[in-house]
Protein backbone atom coordinates (compact mmCIF):
# COMPACT_ATOMS: atom_id res chain seq x y z
CA UNK A 1 0.00 0.00 0.00
CA UNK A 2 1.68 3.61 -1.40
CA UNK A 3 1.60 5.88 2.38
CA UNK A 4 0.31 9.30 1.35
CA UNK A 5 1.57 12.74 3.32
CA UNK A 6 -0.66 15.71 4.44
CA UNK A 7 0.79 19.01 5.80
CA UNK A 8 -0.75 21.64 8.28
CA UNK A 9 0.95 24.46 8.03
CA UNK A 10 -0.44 27.50 10.08
CA UNK A 11 -1.07 31.46 9.39
CA UNK A 12 0.69 32.12 13.16
CA UNK A 13 1.90 30.43 15.60
CA UNK A 14 -0.95 28.74 17.78
CA UNK A 15 -3.28 28.94 15.08
CA UNK A 16 -4.07 25.37 16.00
CA UNK A 17 -1.40 23.17 13.96
CA UNK A 18 -1.12 20.76 17.47
CA UNK A 19 -4.63 20.89 17.69
CA UNK A 20 -5.74 20.33 13.85
CA UNK A 21 -2.62 17.71 13.70
CA UNK A 22 -3.85 15.72 17.00
CA UNK A 23 -7.53 15.97 15.76
CA UNK A 24 -6.91 14.09 12.40
CA UNK A 25 -4.54 11.54 13.66
CA UNK A 26 -7.08 10.15 16.43
CA UNK A 27 -10.09 10.48 13.70
CA UNK A 28 -8.16 8.34 11.00
CA UNK A 29 -6.85 5.90 13.62
CA UNK A 30 -10.36 5.36 14.62
CA UNK A 31 -10.85 4.48 11.32
CA UNK A 32 -9.05 1.91 10.95
CA UNK A 33 -6.30 3.79 9.21
CA UNK A 34 -2.08 3.16 9.67
CA UNK A 35 -1.49 6.79 10.75
CA UNK A 36 1.61 8.38 12.50
CA UNK A 37 2.23 11.97 13.76
CA UNK A 38 5.21 14.09 11.97
CA UNK A 39 6.81 17.59 12.90
CA UNK A 40 10.46 17.95 11.02
CA UNK A 41 11.38 20.93 12.97
CA UNK A 42 10.22 21.93 16.07
CA UNK A 43 11.44 24.40 18.65
CA UNK A 44 10.32 23.92 22.31
CA UNK A 45 11.21 23.58 25.70
CA UNK A 46 8.57 21.07 26.40
CA UNK A 47 9.91 17.61 25.53
CA UNK A 48 9.27 14.05 25.86
CA UNK A 49 11.13 10.65 26.16
CA UNK A 50 11.05 8.49 23.12
CA UNK A 51 10.54 4.45 22.92
CA UNK A 52 14.02 4.66 21.27
CA UNK A 53 15.39 6.54 24.06
CA UNK A 54 15.46 10.04 22.13
CA UNK A 55 13.54 13.25 22.75
CA UNK A 56 11.29 15.03 20.88
CA UNK A 57 8.77 17.66 21.40
CA UNK A 58 5.77 17.40 23.22
CA UNK A 59 3.17 18.02 21.18
CA UNK A 60 4.58 14.89 18.84
CA UNK A 61 3.88 12.61 21.86
CA UNK A 62 0.29 13.67 22.18
CA UNK A 63 -0.21 13.24 18.51
CA UNK A 64 1.65 10.13 19.26
CA UNK A 65 -1.26 8.97 21.62
CA UNK A 66 -4.03 10.15 19.58
CA UNK A 67 -2.71 7.51 16.98
CA UNK A 68 -2.18 5.33 20.03
CA UNK A 69 1.51 4.72 18.99
CA UNK A 70 4.21 4.90 21.47
CA UNK A 71 6.41 8.14 21.16
CA UNK A 72 9.52 7.67 18.44
CA UNK A 73 12.58 10.58 17.33
CA UNK A 74 11.20 9.34 14.20
CA UNK A 75 8.15 11.62 14.74
CA UNK A 76 10.05 14.78 15.52
CA UNK A 77 13.64 14.57 14.22
CA UNK A 78 14.91 17.84 14.64
CA UNK A 79 14.25 19.34 18.04
CA UNK A 80 15.57 23.67 19.19
CA UNK A 81 16.04 23.63 23.00
CA UNK A 82 16.47 27.32 23.28
CA UNK A 83 19.04 28.27 25.57
CA UNK A 84 19.72 31.76 24.78
CA UNK A 85 17.73 34.82 23.10
CA UNK A 86 20.15 33.66 20.11
CA UNK A 87 21.02 30.38 20.58
CA UNK A 88 19.45 26.83 21.28
CA UNK A 89 20.32 22.99 21.29
CA UNK A 90 20.42 21.10 18.78
CA UNK A 91 19.09 17.86 18.84
CA UNK A 92 18.94 15.58 15.96
CA UNK A 93 17.16 11.45 15.95
CA UNK A 94 16.43 12.38 19.93
CA UNK A 95 20.32 13.63 20.66
CA UNK A 96 21.99 16.58 21.38
CA UNK A 97 24.52 17.26 19.21
CA UNK A 98 25.58 20.76 19.97
CA UNK A 99 24.44 24.28 20.69
CA UNK A 100 24.55 26.77 17.80
CA UNK A 101 23.90 30.29 17.57
CA UNK A 102 20.75 31.28 14.81
CA UNK A 103 23.43 31.92 12.27
CA UNK A 104 25.31 28.87 13.04
CA UNK A 105 22.05 26.94 12.48
CA UNK A 106 21.21 28.72 9.08
CA UNK A 107 23.86 27.17 7.52
CA UNK A 108 23.43 23.84 8.97
CA UNK A 109 20.16 23.25 7.75
CA UNK A 110 21.13 21.61 5.09
CA UNK A 111 22.43 18.87 7.14
CA UNK A 112 19.22 18.79 9.43
CA UNK A 113 17.25 18.24 5.73
CA UNK A 114 18.77 15.00 5.18
CA UNK A 115 17.69 13.81 8.75
CA UNK A 116 14.31 15.22 8.03
CA UNK A 117 13.71 13.20 4.64
CA UNK A 118 15.39 10.04 6.51
CA UNK A 119 13.16 10.06 9.27
CA UNK A 120 9.78 10.76 6.87
CA UNK A 121 11.19 7.83 4.43
CA UNK A 122 11.65 5.39 7.14
CA UNK A 123 7.63 6.29 8.12
CA UNK A 124 6.26 6.04 4.89
CA UNK A 125 7.44 2.48 5.47
CA UNK A 126 5.74 1.79 8.11
CA UNK A 127 2.19 3.62 8.09
CA UNK A 128 0.09 3.88 5.73
CA UNK A 129 -0.51 8.19 6.05
CA UNK A 130 1.59 11.19 7.83
CA UNK A 131 -0.13 13.68 9.43
CA UNK A 132 2.62 16.33 9.33
CA UNK A 133 2.71 19.94 11.63
CA UNK A 134 4.67 22.37 10.21
CA UNK A 135 6.15 25.00 12.14
CA UNK A 136 5.10 29.07 12.51
CA UNK A 137 3.93 30.48 9.52
CA UNK A 138 5.29 29.91 6.20
CA UNK A 139 4.91 33.28 5.05
CA UNK A 140 8.28 34.42 7.12
CA UNK A 141 9.70 35.58 4.52
CA UNK A 142 12.99 35.93 6.37
CA UNK A 143 13.19 31.95 7.22
CA UNK A 144 12.26 31.26 3.49
CA UNK A 145 16.42 30.59 2.74
CA UNK A 146 16.74 26.55 3.39
CA UNK A 147 13.15 26.24 4.80
CA UNK A 148 12.75 22.48 6.52
CA UNK A 149 9.33 23.28 8.92
CA UNK A 150 6.84 24.56 5.92
CA UNK A 151 7.30 24.54 2.08
CA UNK A 152 10.47 23.79 2.06
CA UNK A 153 9.74 20.01 3.76
CA UNK A 154 6.00 20.06 1.69
CA UNK A 155 7.80 20.92 -1.81
CA UNK A 156 10.64 17.80 -0.76
CA UNK A 157 8.20 15.52 -0.57
CA UNK A 158 5.60 16.74 -2.74
CA UNK A 159 2.89 16.59 -0.45
CA UNK A 160 -0.25 18.39 -0.06
CA UNK A 161 -0.95 21.40 2.41
CA UNK A 162 -3.97 22.92 4.34
CA UNK A 163 -3.82 26.22 6.09
CA UNK A 164 -5.70 26.76 9.15
CA UNK A 165 -5.97 30.33 10.70
CA UNK A 166 -7.57 31.10 14.04
CA UNK A 167 -10.41 33.24 14.33
CA UNK A 168 -10.19 33.83 17.59
CA UNK A 169 -7.57 36.29 17.49
CA UNK A 170 -9.28 38.30 15.10
CA UNK A 171 -8.53 39.34 10.77
CA UNK A 172 -9.16 35.41 9.51
CA UNK A 173 -9.56 36.43 6.56
CA UNK A 174 -6.72 39.06 6.21
CA UNK A 175 -4.21 35.97 8.03
CA UNK A 176 -5.62 33.26 5.29
CA UNK A 177 -5.49 35.35 1.85
CA UNK A 178 -2.19 37.07 3.17
CA UNK A 179 -0.70 34.00 3.85
CA UNK A 180 -1.18 32.51 0.70
CA UNK A 181 -0.43 35.33 -1.54
CA UNK A 182 3.04 35.66 0.10
CA UNK A 183 3.87 32.17 -0.92
CA UNK A 184 5.53 31.17 -4.31
CA UNK A 185 2.95 29.70 -7.20
CA UNK A 186 4.15 26.14 -6.35
CA UNK A 187 3.53 26.56 -3.42
CA UNK A 188 0.08 27.98 -3.89
CA UNK A 189 -0.57 25.27 -6.15
CA UNK A 190 -0.31 22.47 -3.58
CA UNK A 191 -2.21 24.55 -0.58
CA UNK A 192 -5.68 22.12 -1.01
CA UNK A 193 -8.05 24.28 1.15
CA UNK A 194 -7.94 26.04 4.46
CA UNK A 195 -9.89 25.44 8.14
CA UNK A 196 -10.41 28.06 10.11
CA UNK A 197 -10.13 27.39 13.87
CA UNK A 198 -11.81 28.13 17.57
CA UNK A 199 -15.18 29.76 15.98
CA UNK A 200 -17.98 30.57 18.50
CA UNK A 201 -21.36 32.11 17.27
CA UNK A 202 -23.95 31.72 14.64
CA UNK A 203 -21.73 29.98 11.76
CA UNK A 204 -24.88 31.65 9.27
CA UNK A 205 -23.08 34.74 10.24
CA UNK A 206 -19.96 34.02 8.99
CA UNK A 207 -21.17 32.33 5.58
CA UNK A 208 -20.79 35.37 3.34
CA UNK A 209 -17.37 35.43 4.91
CA UNK A 210 -16.51 32.17 3.59
CA UNK A 211 -18.02 32.13 0.25
CA UNK A 212 -15.87 35.45 -0.55
CA UNK A 213 -12.39 33.46 0.39
CA UNK A 214 -13.22 30.91 -1.70
CA UNK A 215 -14.04 32.87 -4.51
CA UNK A 216 -11.42 35.30 -3.74
CA UNK A 217 -8.77 32.17 -3.59
CA UNK A 218 -10.16 29.25 -5.38
CA UNK A 219 -9.13 27.46 -2.36
CA UNK A 220 -11.94 25.53 -0.40
CA UNK A 221 -12.50 25.99 3.32
CA UNK A 222 -12.31 22.37 4.38
CA UNK A 223 -13.75 23.05 7.83
CA UNK A 224 -14.82 25.13 10.02
CA UNK A 225 -13.71 24.43 14.07
CA UNK A 226 -15.78 25.27 16.88
CA UNK A 227 -14.14 26.85 19.95
CA UNK A 228 -14.26 23.79 22.20
CA UNK A 229 -14.54 25.06 26.25
CA UNK A 230 -12.27 23.23 28.44
CA UNK A 231 -10.48 21.66 26.25
CA UNK A 232 -7.11 20.34 27.34
CA UNK A 233 -4.19 19.16 25.41
CA UNK A 234 -0.57 19.54 26.72
CA UNK A 235 1.21 22.29 24.99
CA UNK A 236 3.76 22.89 23.13
CA UNK A 237 5.78 25.80 24.22
CA UNK A 238 3.18 28.54 25.74
CA UNK A 239 2.09 28.10 29.48
CA UNK A 240 -1.14 27.79 29.41
CA UNK A 241 -2.38 29.62 32.32
CA UNK A 242 -6.08 28.50 32.37
CA UNK A 243 -7.40 27.71 35.76
CA UNK A 244 -10.23 25.56 35.80
CA UNK A 245 -10.74 25.46 39.59
CA UNK A 246 -12.99 29.28 41.02
CA UNK A 247 -12.98 28.01 44.37
CA UNK A 248 -10.18 26.07 45.08
CA UNK A 249 -7.91 26.79 48.61
CA UNK A 250 -4.71 25.22 48.24
CA UNK A 251 -2.72 26.93 46.34
CA UNK A 252 0.41 26.25 44.90
CA UNK A 253 3.02 28.37 42.92
CA UNK A 254 5.51 28.30 40.04
CA UNK A 255 7.60 30.65 39.05
CA UNK A 256 8.07 30.93 35.65
CA UNK A 257 11.78 31.60 34.67
CA UNK A 258 13.36 32.68 31.44
CA UNK A 259 14.30 29.10 30.30
CA UNK A 260 11.73 27.18 32.17
CA UNK A 261 11.33 23.79 30.84
CA UNK A 262 8.22 20.95 30.95
CA UNK A 263 5.67 22.75 32.36
CA UNK A 264 3.50 20.47 31.14
CA UNK A 265 4.46 18.80 34.62
CA UNK A 266 1.81 20.87 36.43
CA UNK A 267 -1.37 20.09 34.25
CA UNK A 268 -2.52 17.77 36.35
CA UNK A 269 -2.26 20.46 39.07
CA UNK A 270 -3.79 22.94 37.11
CA UNK A 271 -6.84 21.16 36.17
CA UNK A 272 -7.44 19.95 39.69
CA UNK A 273 -10.52 20.83 41.65
CA UNK A 274 -8.83 21.60 44.79
CA UNK A 275 -6.03 23.09 43.63
CA UNK A 276 -5.52 26.64 42.58
CA UNK A 277 -2.12 26.64 40.98
CA UNK A 278 -0.71 30.34 39.70
CA UNK A 279 2.36 30.35 37.14
CA UNK A 280 4.48 33.45 38.58
CA UNK A 281 5.30 35.31 35.92
CA UNK A 282 8.64 37.91 36.30
CA UNK A 283 7.41 41.49 36.93
CA UNK A 284 4.28 39.45 38.96
CA UNK A 285 3.85 39.91 42.78
CA UNK A 286 4.86 36.70 44.52
CA UNK A 287 1.53 35.87 46.38
CA UNK A 288 1.27 33.47 49.60
CA UNK A 289 0.89 29.70 48.90
CA UNK A 290 0.87 26.38 50.28
CA UNK A 291 3.33 24.90 48.09
CA UNK A 292 5.96 26.64 46.02
CA UNK A 293 7.31 24.37 43.38
CA UNK A 294 10.47 25.31 41.04
CA UNK A 295 10.01 23.58 37.45
CA UNK A 296 12.46 21.94 35.01
CA UNK A 297 15.39 24.49 33.33
CA UNK A 298 17.35 24.26 30.30
CA UNK A 299 19.37 26.85 31.80
CA UNK A 300 19.65 26.38 35.94
CA UNK A 301 22.44 28.33 36.79
CA UNK A 302 20.82 31.55 34.72
CA UNK A 303 17.70 30.84 35.89
CA UNK A 304 18.92 30.29 39.65
CA UNK A 305 20.56 33.73 38.65
CA UNK A 306 17.54 35.55 37.63
CA UNK A 307 15.39 33.65 41.26
CA UNK A 308 17.75 35.39 43.02
CA UNK A 309 17.66 38.41 41.48
CA UNK A 310 13.79 38.66 41.34
CA UNK A 311 13.62 37.82 45.32
CA UNK A 312 12.30 34.25 44.67
CA UNK A 313 15.52 32.84 47.55
CA UNK A 314 13.74 35.36 50.23
CA UNK A 315 10.38 34.46 49.83
CA UNK A 316 11.09 30.91 49.37
CA UNK A 317 13.11 31.18 52.71
CA UNK A 318 9.96 33.21 54.54
CA UNK A 319 7.89 30.52 53.09
CA UNK A 320 9.63 27.37 54.86
CA UNK A 321 10.05 29.82 57.99
CA UNK A 322 6.12 29.57 58.41
CA UNK A 323 5.47 25.80 57.62
CA UNK A 324 5.13 26.22 54.05
CA UNK A 325 6.46 22.89 51.90
CA UNK A 326 8.32 22.93 48.59
CA UNK A 327 9.18 20.84 45.45
CA UNK A 328 11.86 21.05 42.79
CA UNK A 329 11.37 19.12 40.15
CA UNK A 330 14.47 18.55 37.73
CA UNK A 331 16.09 21.50 37.41
CA UNK A 332 14.66 22.64 40.19
CA UNK A 333 15.74 19.88 42.29
CA UNK A 334 19.06 20.57 41.45
CA UNK A 335 18.68 24.09 42.21
CA UNK A 336 17.53 23.50 46.11
CA UNK A 337 21.04 22.00 46.47
CA UNK A 338 24.01 23.18 47.60
CA UNK A 339 26.03 23.57 44.58
CA UNK A 340 25.52 23.17 40.84
CA UNK A 341 29.14 23.07 38.98
CA UNK A 342 29.17 23.27 34.82
CA UNK A 343 33.02 22.65 34.24
CA UNK A 344 32.20 22.20 30.54
CA UNK A 345 30.09 24.96 30.03
CA UNK A 346 27.06 22.64 28.44
CA UNK A 347 24.36 25.06 29.66
CA UNK A 348 26.42 28.87 29.43
CA UNK A 349 29.75 29.49 30.35
CA UNK A 350 31.63 27.15 32.44
CA UNK A 351 31.68 28.23 36.06
CA UNK A 352 29.90 27.09 39.26
CA UNK A 353 27.02 28.31 41.45
CA UNK A 354 26.00 28.16 45.01
CA UNK A 355 22.50 26.46 44.97
CA UNK A 356 19.60 27.38 47.22
CA UNK A 357 21.09 24.85 50.01
CA UNK A 358 17.96 23.47 51.32
CA UNK A 359 19.22 20.06 50.46
CA UNK A 360 22.58 18.19 50.93
CA UNK A 361 23.68 18.02 47.90
CA UNK A 362 25.47 18.74 44.82
CA UNK A 363 25.24 18.17 41.16
CA UNK A 364 27.65 18.61 38.18
CA UNK A 365 26.29 19.01 34.42
CA UNK A 366 27.84 16.77 31.81
CA UNK A 367 27.54 16.13 28.60
CA UNK A 368 25.50 12.78 28.50
CA UNK A 369 22.11 13.25 28.74
CA UNK A 370 19.75 10.74 31.52
CA UNK A 371 16.81 9.98 28.82
CA UNK A 372 14.41 7.32 30.54
CA UNK A 373 10.66 6.36 30.82
CA UNK A 374 10.74 5.82 34.26
CA UNK A 375 8.11 3.88 37.22
CA UNK A 376 8.00 2.96 40.68
CA UNK A 377 6.62 4.13 43.59
CA UNK A 378 6.95 7.06 46.04
CA UNK A 379 8.21 6.81 49.29
CA UNK A 380 4.93 8.17 50.33
CA UNK A 381 1.69 6.27 50.80
CA UNK A 382 3.88 3.81 48.56
CA UNK A 383 2.00 5.50 45.74
CA UNK A 384 2.58 4.42 42.42
CA UNK A 385 4.43 6.77 39.85
CA UNK A 386 5.49 7.30 36.21
CA UNK A 387 7.02 9.87 33.94
CA UNK A 388 10.09 10.24 32.32
CA UNK A 389 13.51 11.84 32.94
CA UNK A 390 15.44 14.42 30.62
CA UNK A 391 18.75 15.76 31.81
CA UNK A 392 22.14 16.71 32.03
CA UNK A 393 23.11 16.56 35.53
CA UNK A 394 25.03 13.89 38.19
CA UNK A 395 23.53 14.75 41.88
CA UNK A 396 25.81 13.45 44.82
CA UNK A 397 24.86 14.14 48.90
CA UNK A 398 24.19 12.97 51.60
CA UNK A 399 20.06 13.80 51.11
CA UNK A 400 19.75 11.50 48.44
CA UNK A 401 19.89 8.57 51.63
CA UNK A 402 16.16 9.80 51.79
CA UNK A 403 14.89 9.40 48.43
CA UNK A 404 11.48 11.01 46.57
CA UNK A 405 10.63 7.26 44.63
CA UNK A 406 12.03 3.93 44.04
CA UNK A 407 11.83 3.27 40.87
CA UNK A 408 12.49 -0.08 38.49
CA UNK A 409 16.42 1.83 37.46
CA UNK A 410 16.82 2.96 40.82
CA UNK A 411 16.01 5.07 43.81
CA UNK A 412 15.11 8.98 42.57
CA UNK A 413 15.92 12.44 44.78
CA UNK A 414 15.97 13.67 47.76
CA UNK A 415 13.58 15.00 50.80
CA UNK A 416 14.97 17.27 53.80
CA UNK A 417 15.18 16.25 57.60
CA UNK A 418 12.27 18.32 57.82
CA UNK A 419 10.26 16.87 55.88
CA UNK A 420 9.86 20.48 54.39
CA UNK A 421 11.73 20.03 51.12
CA UNK A 422 11.49 17.31 48.13
CA UNK A 423 13.25 17.52 45.15
CA UNK A 424 13.15 14.68 42.08
CA UNK A 425 14.62 14.16 38.41
CA UNK A 426 10.78 12.49 37.24
CA UNK A 427 9.09 15.02 35.01
CA UNK A 428 5.15 13.75 34.96
CA UNK A 429 5.28 13.48 38.95
CA UNK A 430 1.68 13.83 39.33
CA UNK A 431 0.06 12.74 36.67
CA UNK A 432 -0.81 9.39 38.10
CA UNK A 433 -3.37 9.73 40.34
CA UNK A 434 -2.15 7.98 43.56
CA UNK A 435 0.95 9.74 43.13
CA UNK A 436 -1.18 12.99 43.40
CA UNK A 437 -3.21 12.41 46.26
CA UNK A 438 0.20 11.33 48.12
CA UNK A 439 1.97 14.69 47.18
CA UNK A 440 -0.50 16.74 48.29
CA UNK A 441 -1.28 14.89 50.98
CA UNK A 442 2.85 15.63 51.92
CA UNK A 443 1.96 19.45 51.27
CA UNK A 444 -0.94 20.02 53.57
CA UNK A 445 -3.91 19.78 51.53
CA UNK A 446 -6.52 17.33 53.75
CA UNK A 447 -9.21 15.17 51.76
CA UNK A 448 -7.81 14.94 48.58
CA UNK A 449 -9.86 13.87 45.62
CA UNK A 450 -7.53 13.42 42.49
CA UNK A 451 -9.23 13.35 39.03
CA UNK A 452 -7.80 10.80 36.23
CA UNK A 453 -5.67 12.83 34.31
CA UNK A 454 -4.82 10.16 31.83
CA UNK A 455 -8.60 9.76 31.03
CA UNK A 456 -9.34 13.59 31.11
CA UNK A 457 -6.40 13.61 28.12
CA UNK A 458 -7.79 10.72 26.26
CA UNK A 459 -11.06 11.57 26.49
CA UNK A 460 -10.02 15.61 25.30
CA UNK A 461 -8.44 13.66 21.90
CA UNK A 462 -11.84 11.79 21.52
CA UNK A 463 -13.43 15.04 21.51
CA UNK A 464 -11.15 16.68 18.73
CA UNK A 465 -11.80 13.44 16.61
CA UNK A 466 -15.50 14.21 17.11
CA UNK A 467 -15.29 17.94 16.08
CA UNK A 468 -13.54 16.75 12.61
CA UNK A 469 -15.93 13.93 12.00
CA UNK A 470 -19.16 16.91 12.89
CA UNK A 471 -17.21 20.10 11.55
CA UNK A 472 -15.02 19.06 8.30
CA UNK A 473 -15.21 17.66 5.15
CA UNK A 474 -14.06 14.28 6.07
CA UNK A 475 -14.60 13.04 2.09
CA UNK A 476 -12.38 15.84 0.86
CA UNK A 477 -9.77 14.78 3.25
CA UNK A 478 -9.98 11.41 2.65
CA UNK A 479 -9.53 12.25 -0.99
CA UNK A 480 -6.59 14.04 0.02
CA UNK A 481 -4.87 11.32 1.55
CA UNK A 482 -6.28 8.71 -1.27
CA UNK A 483 -8.74 7.11 1.25
CA UNK A 484 -12.02 6.81 -0.31
CA UNK A 485 -12.45 3.47 0.27
CA UNK A 486 -12.26 3.82 3.81
CA UNK A 487 -15.24 2.85 5.56
CA UNK A 488 -17.09 5.66 7.30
Amino acid sequence: MTAHTLMIQGTTSDAGKSTVVTAICRWLQRQGVAVVPFKSQNMALNSAVTVDGGEIGRAQAVQAQACKLAPHTDMNPVLLKPNSDTGAQVIIHGHAISNMEAQDYHHYKQTAMAAVLSSHQRLIAQYQTVIVEGAGSPAEINLRDRDIANMGFAEAVDCPVIIVADIDRGGVFAHLVGTLNLLSQSEQDRVKGFIINRFRGDIALLQSGLDWLEEYTGKPVLGVLPYLHDLHLEAEDAINTQQLASDATFKVIVPVYPRISNHTDFDPLRLHPQVDLQFIAPNQGIPPADLIILPGSKSVRADLAWLRETGWDLVIQKHLRYGGKVIGICGGFQMLGQQINDPEGIEGAAGQSAGLGLLKITTTLQTAKQLRNVSGTLNLENAVVSGYEIHAGITEGTDLSKPVCQLESGSDGAMSDDNQILGSYVHGLFEETSACNALLTWAGLHDVHTPDYHATREADIERLADMIEDHMDTEALRDLLHLSTVSQ
